[in-house]
């Protein structure tokens, strides 16, 4: 249970550390530097999505097109998900001055919150489906494996916990005002990862369309938002840079560790 708690609050401190920036850089993240971590996370984010999350789903399949339709149908019901949030849930497109998301009269810092919010979701089931699975004795996963999936989480959190608290600094909060909310905002994932994990108490033969569930939600957010900030306007070459680096750590994590 030490290692699950431990597992799960990996990730949060990773947004906590980026946060904590606040204290120590100028108030606003130059655009150079924002696509570059967001290149950076949606790299984290890709290699987990096949290393820790595909791969053990379909290494409990059998090779064959009606054997994976459980990882494709889980799949494709994760993407439908995070459709169904990022379409009904008001927030604020990080790295996109002028998209509104869903159109609210929140605070754009709190539809900056709720984007950061509705990406930890799928990080969280992600980390939580792992270690359920390591709990129900699932021989394709390892518990050195999903330590991999958190740090990484938490590595990729690091410029999402940044991104939020500098916006606020910049709009007239406090440090430590900025820095509680930009860390609070990942709260989402432990809890995410708690539900998860008690959901799927006793569910080992249902892992793999739920493994593929998480790397659809995680891919849906790369795909949407992740890239796309990361590609737009100027540096969009130091944002493909940021998005090798990300991918090769996560790589190196997860099959050194996994």
């Amino acid at each position: 249970m030490e290692n699950i708690l431990l597992g799960f609050s990996i990730p949060f401190i990773g947004t906590a550390v980026g946060a904590a920036l606040v204290f120590f850089l100028r108030d606003k993240i130059t655009d150079f530097a924002q696509k570059l971590m967001l290149g950076f996370a949606s790299g984290v984010m890709m290699a987990a999505s096949f290393w820790s999350l595909l791969q053990p789903a379909l290494e409990q399949c059998e090779s064959s097109l009606v054997g994976i339709l459980p990882v494709i149908g889980g799949f494709v019901v994760g993407m439908g998900f995070l459709y169904l949030l990022d379409s009904f849930v008001p927030h604020q497109h990080i790295g996109d001055e002028e998209s509104e998301g869903v159109r609210s009269s929140l605070p754009r810092s709190t539809k900056l919150i709720l984007a950061v919010a509705l990406h930890n979701i799928p990080e969280g089931m992600a980390v939580g489906v792992v270690f359920a699975g390591i709990l129900n004795g699932d021989t394709s996963l390892t518990l050195a494996g999903s330590f991999a999936l958190s740090t990484g989480m938490a590595v990729q959190n690091i410029p999402e916990g940044a991104i939020i608290a500098m916006p606020l600094r910049q709009e007239g909060k406090s440090r430590a005002s900025a820095f509680t909310m930009g860390a609070l905002s990942g709260l989402v994932e432990p809890v995410a990862a708690v539900c998860t994990l008690l959901f799927l108490d006793n569910a080992s033969g249902a892992m793999p369309p739920l493994l593929a569930f998480a790397a659809g939600a995680m891919l849906y957010v790369i795909v949407e938002e992740l890239i796309p900030a990361s590609q737009a306007g100027k540096h969009s070459n130091v944002g493909t840079i940021g998005f090798a680096c990300g991918f090769i750590l996560m790589m190196i994590l997860d099959t050194v560790l996994g």
